[in-house]
């Protein structure tokens, strides 16, 4: 995607759909679950279960559902025993996708992803078959409005920031992944409020979509992966022009 703003702007588009069948609620359940399995209950020692809370709050994920899925992970409530599995597999154009899986059943997730990319105009692929396409990094977006570029972006660099671009609505900084957190607290105590902060899958090259039937198939894909129930984040390199994401709405 041109900017991770855009990437946003396909996950919300997205989102709107999962708010409706409450799917959104079940994956901020399983990534809480998840990063309180990993690193304990306590956000404060926490850094991955800080931005899943603040994620679910962001949501109006209702506090007690919230509340239940930590203590699930921590072993206070008895809960699934949930695994973390990466898919990678080609699109439509040539187009590489990540499919992170959060699942109580490894045959029955790989069973769907591998279906999905084969009905979709994909294939699934071996591990590290697209991941060197992509970097791990952490990614903040801070709305632009009232916002001096050049002052922000020295204000970024100096909260530890390693880069800073101007998405138009908004500012995207760019960190290491295990700075994330840091980052964005300085930012804040700065004087800024960021509207999303999260690591994510970013490619080091972008495949631009330029007609509307390709635009259709990898959108499809994409859909269809970020469908399936067990399925946690969808990333891809693909460039989809703000006039043909229009029209697919």
């Amino acid at each position: 995607m041109s900017g991770h703003s855009k990437w946003n702007n396909i996950q919300h588009r997205k989102g709107a759909q999962d708010r409706k069948r409450a799917k959104l609620f079940t994956k901020f359940g399983r990534e809480l679950t998840i990063a309180a399995k990993e690193g304990g209950g306590d956000p404060s020692f926490n850094p991955r279960l800080r931005l899943a809370i603040e994620k679910a709050k962001a949501g109006n994920m209702p506090k007690d559902i919230l509340e239940r899925a930590i203590k699930k992970g921590t072993g206070e409530l008895e809960g699934v025993d949930f695994t973390e599995i990466r898919y990678e597999g080609y699109g439509p154009a040539g187009t590489a996708f990540i499919v992170d899986v959060v699942t109580d059943n490894k045959n029955r997730s790989a069973s769907e992803v591998r279906t999905v990319f084969s009905r979709k105009g994909g294939n699934l692929g071996a591990d590290g078959a697209v991941s060197w396409m992509f970097k791990k990094l952490g990614v903040i977006e801070v709305a632009s409005e009232g916002l001096d570029l050049d002052e922000f972006m020295m204000a970024a660099l100096e909260a530890g920031a390693e880069d800073v671009t101007d998405e138009g609505d908004s500012f995207e900084v760019v960190t290491d992944y295990t700075q994330l957190q840091s980052v964005a607290e300085n930012l804040k105590a700065a004087g800024y409020t960021y509207t999303e902060a999260e690591i994510s899958m970013v490619p080091d090259n972008k495949v631009e979509i330029t007609d509307l039937e390709t635009a259709k198939k990898v959108m499809l894909l994409f859909d269809s992966l970020d469908d399936l129930d067990d399925v946690q984040e969808v990333y891809s390199n693909f460039d989809i022009p703000e006039e043909l994401l229009e029209q697919l709405d």
